[in-house]
């Protein structure tokens, strides 16, 4: 038998600082450059009840800790669990088994943060934020640590959220947040956009983007996602978390390869080549760059780790026992 902790959502929320999760993922991505394994999520889809069963992994050697996600979504409940195993890297030992739903918004918000600081100008100081959901938080808050965000401009389709979303935030954060009635009018003037929606149809006009901005989408991960039109994508200097996921799930970028806009070779680099300084980022002031953020094990092995030692040196959690495979096929 195997002592492995447990942690619920209530002992990992509140453990991290979202600059400690950006600092995690970061290392993750750089790990990821450098060669280490992961591959894209994989997603069952049922029919009645309908709902998806989705999974993907990655080993951080560095960290010395693999694992992933493993969630169902939909089904008869029409809600999501987060299960996330981890293990040791070197014995393969199981070391952890965490809900991962307070942790969900803020490891998905880092990845988006260390997207956004490798590809977007450091003098970025203006934000546009489509999507008012707890992703939305997660990516605002993670944004704001990697640049001084002078302004944010908030749109969703409905008028009640954006401007609840943007009074609460105007409060939590130094910079002047504002609900506006358009996504053009969020876009046109941004240095940053963040796109953080479950749409299936382009949530603004790429040829509004000004030069120099960076784009950040985090809600393309099924091939009928798409929050970006071919002209962002065609505009852009493309980087995906993982390269296998922009041809396999990335729905922005399939349909700009089956419009003709771009083709493979138009993906630039992963985010880890980038992080690792294995290939360049932003070489111009002038450029616009895109990092599709689909979701990876990288930054759920990464921040499931740091939250499991954090656990450890507050006494958190309590023990499961797991058989290991010898002793349950041989029963000795």
């Amino acid at each position: 038998m195997t002592e492995t902790l447990f942690l619920t959502s209530d002992d990992v929320a509140g453990l991290a600082e979202i600059d400690e999760f950006v600092d995690a993922v970061r290392d993750g991505y750089r790990q990821r450059g450098l060669g280490a394994p992961a591959k894209p999520r994989t997603t069952l889809v049922n029919d009645e009840p309908a709902g998806m069963l989705t999974s993907y992994s990655a080993i951080l050697p560095e960290t010395g800790a693999m694992g992933g996600y493993m969630y169902p979504a939909g089904f008869s409940a029409g809600d999501a669990w987060f299960m996330t195993p981890l293990f040791d890297a070197e014995t393969g030992e199981p070391l952890a088994l965490i809900d991962g739903a307070s942790m969900n918004p803020f490891k998905t918000g880092a990845a988006g943060a260390v997207g956004l600081d490798a590809l977007a100008r450091e003098d970025a100081t203006s934000l546009a934020l489509i999507g008012t959901g707890a992703q939305a938080r997660g990516q605002l808050k993670a944004a704001m640590t990697v640049r001084d965000i002078e302004t944010v401009w908030v749109y969703s389709p409905t008028k009640e959220n954006r401007e609840s979303f943007a009074g609460e935030m105007n409060e939590a954060y130094d910079a002047s947040v504002a609900a506006v009635a358009s996504s053009a009018a969020a876009v046109e003037d941004a240095d940053i956009v963040i796109t953080a929606t479950t749409a299936s149809e382009p949530v603004f006009d790429g040829d509004l983007l000004k030069d120099g901005a960076h784009v950040t989408a985090m809600g393309q991960y099924h091939p009928k996602k798409r929050e970006l039109d071919a002209t962002t994508i065609a505009r852009s200097t493309y980087v995906p978390d993982l390269r296998e996921r922009a041809t396999s799930d990335a729905g922005s970028f399939l349909l700009a390869m089956e419009s003709g806009d771009v083709t493979e070779e138009d993906i630039h680099a992963e985010l880890g080549e980038v992080v690792a300084g294995e290939k360049p980022g932003r070489e111009s002031a002038e450029e616009i760059t895109v990092f599709d953020s689909g979701g990876t094990g990288i930054e759920t092995v990464a921040s499931a780790y740091m939250l499991y030692q954090k656990a450890c040196e507050d006494g958190l959690g309590s023990t499961i026992s797991f058989s290991p495979a010898s002793e349950a096929l041989t029963g000795e």
